[in-house]
C-alpha cells in the first residue's frame, strides 16, 4: 500500500489545473443540462479529468460531448470558459460559478488571464 501511496503523490505532480466551463449532458436536451465555472485538474496527457469528487475520461466518439464519467457513465462537455458568458451553443443557461474560483473567474470576466493560460 506504501508504494500506492508513492504513485499516487507522483502522480499528482504532474496535474494541471484549470478553469473550465463544465456541463452536463446525459439526461438533458442539447444544452439544457446544468453547468458549472469549476477549477479540474488534468492528468499529464490530459485525458483524465477531476472535478467534483468525479473521475472523467476524454472521448472523442460522443456526439454532444467530449468527458464522461467513468463511474456512471454520464457524458459531460468540458471546454475553456468564454469572457462573453456564452459558453453554451444552444441555449442561455448560466453556470453555478464554485466559490473557490470565483474571484479568479471574475477577474478573467474583466480581462486577467486565467491561471495556466497566461500566455494563451
Amino acid at each position: 500500500m506504501a508504494m500506492r501511496a508513492g504513485v499516487i503523490r507522483r502522480t499528482m505532480l504532474f496535474m494541471a489545473e484549470r478553469v473550465m466551463f463544465v456541463q452536463l449532458k446525459t439526461g438533458h436536451n442539447t444544452d439544457k443540462g446544468p453547468a458549472w465555472i469549476s477549477r479540474v485538474r488534468f492528468n499529464k496527457s490530459w485525458k483524465t479529468a477531476y472535478w467534483h469528487g468525479k473521475t472523467l475520461r476524454r472521448w472523442s466518439g460522443m456526439f454532444d460531448a467530449n468527458f464522461y464519467d467513468v463511474e456512471t457513465h454520464e457524458e459531460y462537455w468540458l471546454s475553456g470558459p468564454h469572457r462573453d458568458q456564452v459558453d453554451t451553443r444552444y441555449s442561455n443557461i448560466r453556470p453555478e460559478i464554485d466559490d473557490d474560483i470565483r474571484e479568479v473567474y471574475e477577474a478573467f470576466l474583466r480581462g486577467a488571464p486565467l491561471p495556466g493560460r497566461e500566455r494563451g
